[in-house]
């Protein structure tokens, strides 16, 4: 009987999903401003190319990549964050429920776990990054959104969002690794390395869309609410998420709560994909580099 490999260490783990989060990023951060951009607007939805095209005519190329900084800052610690934070809510999840290895159920709980873990980090970056690629925004840059916020505000002001941010990331990761666990199950068995990484990108790319489906709503709720600076003595029209959803149902239909939906599933399932791909093949290289028992 073969030896089973031993996990990982933590370092290991770290550094993978922060290789896998930068390289994710530089590849489809266009299409995050987009996203943001249909999200924001109470008004009919232009389209991913009419969208595109408006903000190249009126604003220039570059605007597409307006507030890359601090998600770029980001990707690093929040990946590092979901992969490890996944790691060690499935080992305590596997020695609670005394099952020898994963199941779906599992997996969901698992993923839900490590989604709210990670909306605690990010919460800061991401309401930067919604200022920054608001078409009205007027901002400098990254730190004098901070300045303005913190000034305004408070040092507390940084987590507007951190609610409806709890909810979007529960609700992605429970759909994304939840689906994962299906995929891989249905996939037939691959015989070569080629193939486990081919397999990885199905199965991620698969979870990255059913994330994206079961959390747009959130997501848009999410840009909403951090998109306004507070007022002292006005309450915002989007405050909590649920709240915050029907008003949306209510005022601009049920199609709303889908705003930005095609090109955050255009990122997100391939990203989903290649985020899993990343993180494999980067685990397959620490594990060929650090040795037995690793391997």
């Amino acid at each position: 009987m073969s030896e089973q490999k031993k996990p990982l260490p933590f370092v290991a783990n770290f550094a993978a999903g922060a290789i896998a989060g930068v390289s994710e990023i530089l590849t489809f951060y266009p299409l995050d401003v987009v996203k943001t951009r249909m999200q924001l607007s109470t008004e009919k939805s232009q389209g991913l190319f009419g969208s595109f095209k408006t903000i190249i005519r009126e604003e220039g190329f570059g605007r597409l990549y307006r507030g890359l900084v601090p998600p770029l800052l980001l990707e690093a610690p929040k990946r590092a964050v979901k992969f490890a934070a996944n790691d060690f809510w499935g080992k305590t999840y596997l020695g609670l429920s005394g099952e020898a290895k994963m199941n779906q159920q599992l997996s969901i709980l698992t993923g839900c776990s490590a989604g709210a873990t990670e909306s605690f980090v990010v919460v800061p970056f991401e309401l930067v990054k919604i200022r920054l690629q608001d078409k009205n925004s007027t901002y400098a840059g990254p730190m004098d959104v901070v300045r303005q916020i913190v000034k305004k505000e408070g040092v507390l002001g940084l987590y507007a969002g951190m609610e409806s941010t709890f909810w979007r990331h529960l609700w992605w990761n429970g759909g994304y690794f939840g689906c994962i666990f299906q995929v891989r199950s249905m996939l037939p068995k691959a015989e070569t390395s080629q193939g486990v990484l081919l397999n990885n990108f199905i199965s991620g790319s698969v979870g990255g869309f059913v994330g994206t489906l079961v959390n747009t709503p959130f997501d848009v709720v999410k840009s909403r609410i951090q998109s306004v600076a507070k007022v002292p003595g006005v309450t915002p029209k989007y405050n909590w998420t649920y709240p915050a959803l029907v008003t949306i149902f209510r005022e601009e239909g049920p199609g709303a709560l889908y705003k930005g939906f095609v090109p955050k599933v255009l990122r997100l399932a391939p990203g989903g994909g290649v985020l899993l791909l990343v993180v494999e093949f980067t685990l397959g290289m620490f594990r060929k580099a650090l040795g037995p028992p690793y391997i």
